[in-house]
């Protein structure tokens, strides 16, 4: 049986009421991949004409799952497809039997729900290095595929979680063309959060027609403004995957001009991306970095990774401790160009640092109280130029490290 684990105090109060999305049907069960006594594999089937797209972890170390992902996102088929999770067990660095695992998996799924292998996408989230036992999973294709229900997308979320101590869901809606199209999307992470993309695993389903082409544009560039903009430790997952479906169910076609749309899916996204840092493992504060008037938004990105991946100033942030020096020091370490005599700093709205030299109107008491709220904005203006770029991460806390410290046993 999986060790309980805390709730996060940064956890939403519930779990949203994420609507039906026409043409997606939900099942989970219980197959011991690695616990007893929980719900650790889901199955989504898609309907015919339904097109799928994805982003996947940069991982050089990538899963089997991934890889047999990355083979067959970019094939077109007006079959149905069906994506299956599995936590417990990343079937991760496990060689051929790795391979031999997914193409089992996926071809159970193929022939119980008449579909072709090359729409049967797979994800697995767990331990590194274990090989993943998949006749535990194919012995429970058939049950899954009776089981299969609109309205079970909530108990998918619940079923692909490993650390995570919510489930992560979230919808949104948009008139297009006086038709209403719905999103409703789908996560799991907490640890072992970072660019490219985190452990994360998110599964986003819209009613909205789209060619698989403009349905990957729309993802890939999204998700630069969302996923990637994350992290809780600074280690990128072997096993990271987004996948997309778009069922066409509501009969409204979007396109690359659909700016509405594309909004709403970005709102999805980055709400997911949120909750994925609110889940942190030992997560105590959900903090923003902004960082402005960098030479471009490149460098302003990577001086918000490197004050977010800090484990100095995540841990001031643990203690709420306004240790502002700590990041002025990530800043200097980023590689990125800064001029300390140009460095503005804030905590929230209070100017700690003004151009090099610490606010003479500075109130440490003010920073302290400051510091004690669950949810905190550090702001940082390079006075170089017109870059920008906003980053969300966590406090790190000895959460983190009990829960890291025993993960396999």
């Amino acid at each position: 049986m999986a060790k309980a684990l805390p709730g996060s105090p940064l956890a939403p109060a519930r779990f949203p009421e994420l609507p039906v999305i026409d043409g997606v049907r939900f099942a989970t069960v219980e197959a011991g991949v690695r616990y007893a006594g929980r719900t650790d594999v889901m199955l989504a089937h898609l309907a015919p004409g339904s097109t799928v797209a994805g982003v996947f972890t940069r991982s050089s170390t990538r899963s089997a799952p991934v890889l047999d992902c990355q083979a067959k996102i970019g094939q077109h088929d007006d079959a149905g497809a069906a994506i299956l999770v599995n936590s417990g067990n990343a079937n991760a660095f496990t060689g051929k039997r790795g391979v031999e695992a997914v193409t089992a998996v996926t071809t159970e799924v193929a022939r119980v729900l008449g579909l072709p292998e090359s729409r049967v996408f797979t994800s697995s989230t767990g331990v590194i290095g274990e090989v993943l036992p998949h006749d535990r999973i194919t012995a429970k294709i058939g049950e899954l595929s009776q089981k299969l229900d609109a309205g079970g997308i909530e108990a998918a979320a619940r079923a692909i979680m490993t650390t995570d101590t919510f489930p992560k869901g979230a919808q949104t809606e948009v008139e297009i063309n006086g038709k209403t199209v719905r999103i409703a999307g789908i996560a799991k992470g907490s640890g072992m959060i970072a660019p490219d993309m985190a452990t994360m695993l998110v599964y986003i389903f819209t009613d909205a027609a789209a060619d698989r082409e403009v349905l990957q544009s729309m993802v890939s560039a999204l998700n630069d403004q969302t996923f990637n903009c994350i992290t809780v430790d600074s280690d990128t997952s072997t096993s990271d995957s987004l996948l997309m479906a778009a069922t066409g169910t509501s009969g409204v076609r979007i396109d690359e001009t659909s700016v509405g749309f594309m909004e709403a899916l970005r709102r999805v996204m980055l709400d997911l991306a949120h909750q994925v840092v609110r889940d942190g493992e030992g997560a105590t504060k959900f903090v923003e970095i902004a960082v402005t008037g960098a030479s471009s938004d490149a460098d302003a990105r990577t001086h918000a990774m490197a004050i977010a991946n800090s484990p100095l100033v995540k841990t001031a942030i643990a203690g709420e401790d306004a240790n502002w020096g700590r990041i002025v020091m990530a800043v200097g370490k980023s590689g990125a160009p800064a001029d300390r005599d140009t460095l503005s700093i804030w905590f929230g709205d209070i100017l700690v640092a003004n151009k090099g030299w610490v606010n003479p109107d500075y109130r440490e008491e003010d920073a302290a109280a400051y510091m004690k709220g669950q949810e905190l904005c550090i702001a940082v203006d390079l006075g170089l130029g017109g870059g920008k770029a906003h980053v969300w991460t966590c406090d790190l806390t000895h959460g983190y490290i009990d829960i890291n410290a025993d993960y396999r046993s």
